[in-house]
């Protein structure tokens, strides 16, 4: 009996290994049928038959197995589609996997290096198909043919992109025409071994985006992409082979980049939360990544315009391209004159690109430097690996073009001068010093002659600064002005003088002794943020420089003001001129379209360009202020955040903020993120459109906000009525339809869904992008009146209740912050979460229970 049983305990471990083999694998005996598949050992991917998008053609394809809608990452038969569902894809004794069409005829195959004896086909769990004799005993490494030798629009972790000095395997990716055609569109990413290495986007054979030279960590025009917690990336040349490859740490998470049919490179992670692909990042951030966009010896950098500059020492090739085309770039102030030339030093730029370059690994800086110097065609040198303080020589030869500034880069870049370039520095520095000297002695003297004006002054100093630090300023690290001056400035803060009002108190305008007009913005008494918003504020703005932020000049916390001092924005904040249908007319198309981009580029800087990761939490149309130019500037940082090191969430028991602004997430949970800002970004550029505020918009055929106003426009086909009428005049029709688009895009409910602010400044600046279709937006809910009647009516009696009870001892601040509460509750329209707050503030709200 027990050898009964363990025959049929071996008979069935034999039975069900022979099964787990049969999934993963196609043999000579066992083709696949349209309607079959083959399922990778760990269930990650299956081959079979498919018609990808709303194609009817078939294909043979990989797609991840438990991922739905089917995300293709591999097509064999991309060129020659079946026509109906009569295909069989079969392996023939000598291992040459054939697919076959009704007719018998061949219309596919993989080629074979040599015969094999027992062939089999077998699908892995890296999503890559291998054909290998059974017989070997690691057909993982010995194989005669693989699916990722041969990639489709898609580079899944452990492929190449390169090229094998061998065998002459170049592997490289192509866009799909369409979501419906697999067969190779105009874009193709691949390495160029000419020079020195680089990763190539071109659109047919044009060159439209390069990767720059790669600096030991990662590409220089992609400093972002660096090894982290998530991925690692590898970038080999020996004499065997050139590559670039990526790997997944935790292999469970499925991941690829593509190569989209618009040419852009987008690194794309399924979240099983969500069930939705999340772009982690995209290799094109801007303008500025087309390739050789400002010519050569220019940079490029987004945030100026136009973004192209002569590098120092250089002027441009025809100076009328200031305001046009930067094609020509620039050309030398001063010819060079070979042994005789010298070097300027940059750094924070992606490296020129490499096509015409030199390199030698094992040279230092010092011996690269004397092999240019002695080259008269050397025009710029750097070390080609900036690991360990930096190692190895890289040299260009001829003009330096598509270089742009990445302030993250720490790679220096050594570009020939003429010696007289050089002298001339150091002539105006000799100058500046002289200056100083002067200035220092002219100091001395008048700090003699006042010493004892200046020790009372450092008394009062010193006074000060201890009543700062009281009240926890000792980080705030800002010119501070005096409260005389401040006074003076404001007309004794005249009524007059007020130019804005917010949760921070009102905003004067002044003008300083020298002429200077500020802005001072005052913390009223009665304010619902106090002084940690306002050092939250110092700490925070002290430390950004960028075009589209606010300038901070300074403060004033002298007895018991606290005072922040801003540049004056002449033309005060959006909100002025869009809800306003006498000013609207003022703002054409393209001021809002600038504006628009303004705001995308600031709020990109804050999220990812900045040394500080920050989150707004407050951004709204009154708090985009507009220059003399009309120039965006994002002001009040009152509550913004700080998200430290890998951190990509916060959350808080304190929602502050505006409603109708808020994300889905931050008011409901209190969670926020860079996606945060993306839905309030949204919601602007939707009010910048329509010229109608979210929360007080009203339409006689429902009770959408405008949110929802602007989906049912789109899901109609509408689009295009959301638009202001006064814009009839100056509007284009393309950027008005991307813009509603984007602004749908990031409106979305789910953050997930959500785009970076790094996709949409560059959705915004490229017409030929193919966007994707944006889904329900958030807080768009159709609204009751009745329901919202009653709600108000039901919290106010309540507030009535309290202000009129004997026994309640409730302060001018704790009514401030009910009444937030209530604005709450009106805006969700729900009296179950009027009690959610009113229970959750109970220890602040006692008195209130004394009423009921």
């Amino acid at each position: 009996m027990k050898g009964l049983t363990s025959s049929f305990i071996c008979s069935h471990f034999l039975f069900v290994l022979l099964t787990s083999v049969a999934l993963d694998t196609i043999t000579i005996d066992k083709p696949i049928r349209d309607g079959d598949t083959i399922v990778s050992a760990g269930e990650f991917y299956e081959l079979g038959f498919l018609s990808p998008g709303n194609s009817k053609d078939r294909y043979v394809g990989i797609w991840y197995k438990k991922i739905l809608p089917k995300t293709v990452v591999w097509v064999a038969n991309r060129n020659i589609p079946l026509n109906d569902t009569s295909g069989v894809l079969t392996l023939r004794p000598n291992g040459i996997l054939v697919l076959i069409n009704s007719s018998n005829a061949s219309i596919w195959s993989s080629n074979l290096s040599r015969s094999l004896k027992n062939p089999k086909a077998r699908l892995l769990d890296s999503g890559n198909l291998l054909i290998s004799d059974g017989n070997d005993r690691d057909p993982e490494i010995i194989f005669t043919w693989q699916s990722f030798d041969f990639p489709g629009n898609t580079l899944l972790p452990g492929m190449k992109l390169g090229r094998n000095l061998l065998t002459g395997m170049d592997w490289y990716t192509s866009s799909w025409k369409s979501a419906d055609d697999p067969s190779p569109g105009e874009y193709v990413n691949r390495l160029d071994s000419n020079g020195y290495p680089r990763l190539l986007v071109l659109k047919n054979s044009s060159i439209v985006y390069s990767s720059g030279p790669w600096n030991g960590i990662a590409f220089s025009g992609s400093p972002n992409n660096k090894p982290n917690t998530y991925y690692t990336f590898e970038f080999v040349v020996n004499q065997h082979e050139i590559y670039y490859k990526y790997e997944i740490r935790n292999v469970s998470l499925p991941t690829r980049v593509v190569i989209n049919s618009a040419g852009v490179l987008e690194h794309l992670t399924w979240i099983e939360r969500s069930q939705s692909w999340f772009l982690y990042l995209t290799a094109q951030f801007d303008n500025c990544d087309s390739f050789a966009l400002c010519g050569p010896y220019a940079s490029c950098n987004i945030n100026n315009s136009p973004p192209c500059e002569c590098l120092s020492g250089f002027k441009p090739r025809y100076p009328q391209q200031y305001a046009a085309d930067w094609s020509s770039g620039c050309v030398r102030r001063t010819s060079l004159h070979c042994n005789q030339d010298g070097f300027f030093i940059f750094t924070g730029i992606k490296m020129p690109d490499s096509r015409h370059s030199w390199y030698n690994e094992s040279m230092n800086l010092e011996e690269c430097k004397k092999l240019c110097l002695a080259d008269c065609n050397c025009t710029a040198y750097s070390n080609l690996d900036i690991r360990n303080g930096g190692s190895g020589c890289l040299q260009w030869f001829g003009e330096l073009i598509d270089i742009r500034e990445f302030s993250q880069n720490e790679q220096d870049l050594f570009v020939r001068v003429a010696a007289s370039e050089l002298v001339s520095i150091t002539d105006s520095d000799r100058k500046r010093r002289r200056k100083r000297t002067t200035l220092i002695a002219v100091i001395s003297v008048v700090v003699a002659t006042f010493i004892l004006s200046f020790l009372a002054w450092f008394s009062f100093q010193r006074r000060k600064r201890r009543t700062g630090s009281e009240n926890g300023d000792e980080d705030m690290e800002l010119p501070l002005f005096d409260l005389v001056t401040v006074t003076s400035a404001t007309k004794n803060f005249s009524s007059a003088n007020v130019i804005g009002e917010g949760g921070f108190g009102p905003v004067y305008k002044g003008i300083l002794p020298n002429g200077q007009e500020i802005a001072v913005k005052r913390l009223s008494k009665y304010s619902g943020q106090g002084l940690q918003e306002l050092k939250n504020e110092i700490v925070l703005i002290s430390k950004l420089q960028h075009r589209n932020l606010v300038k901070l000049l300074g403060c004033c916390l002298e007895e018991e003001e606290r005072m922040l001092i801003y540049e004056f924005m002449p033309n005060t904040s959006l909100d002025y001129f869009i809800f306003d249908p006498s000013r609207n007319t003022s703002l054409a198309w393209e001021n809002r379209f600038e504006i628009a981009m303004g705001i995308s580029r600031g709020l990109l800087y804050l999220h990812q360009d900045s040394r500080l990761r920050i989150i707004h939490r407050d951004l709204k149309t009154s708090n985009i202020l507009l220059d003399s130019g009309m120039n965006a500037k994002i002001s009040d940082f009152g509550l913004a955040k700080i998200l430290g090191g890998d951190q990509v969430e916060g959350k808080t028991k304190r929602v502050i903020g505006t409603y109708g602004y808020m994300s889905p997430e931050y008011a409901v949970d209190g969670k926020y993120s860079v996606k945060s800002d993306v839905f309030s970004f949204g919601v602007i550029i939707l009010e910048i459109i329509s010229g109608r505020r979210n929360r007080k918009f009203h339409h006689l055929e429902h009770h959408h906000n405008l949110l929802g106003h602007a989906w049912l426009l789109w899901n109609e086909g509408k689009a295009l009525e959301l638009m202001d009428g006064c814009l009839e005049e100056s509007f284009s029709e393309s950027q008005v339809f991307r813009c509603i688009q984007v602004g749908l895009l990031c409106v979305q409910k789910l953050p997930e869904d959500r785009p970076t602010m790094a996709s949409v400044v560059f959705w915004l600046g490229n017409e030929d992008m193919v966007l994707p279709q944006p889904k329900q937006p958030g807080f768009f809910i159709e609204r009751n009146s009745m329901e919202s009647t009653e709600s108000a009516e039901f919290i106010m009696s309540n507030l009535h209740r309290v202000i009129n009870c004997s026994r309640a001892k409730i302060d001018i601040k704790s009514l401030l912050e009910l009444l937030k509460c209530v604005n709450f509750a009106l805006f969700v329209n729900s009296t179950s979460v009027y009690y959610t707050i009113y229970k959750t503030n109970r220890g602040q709200w006692s008195s209130i229970y004394a009423c009921h």
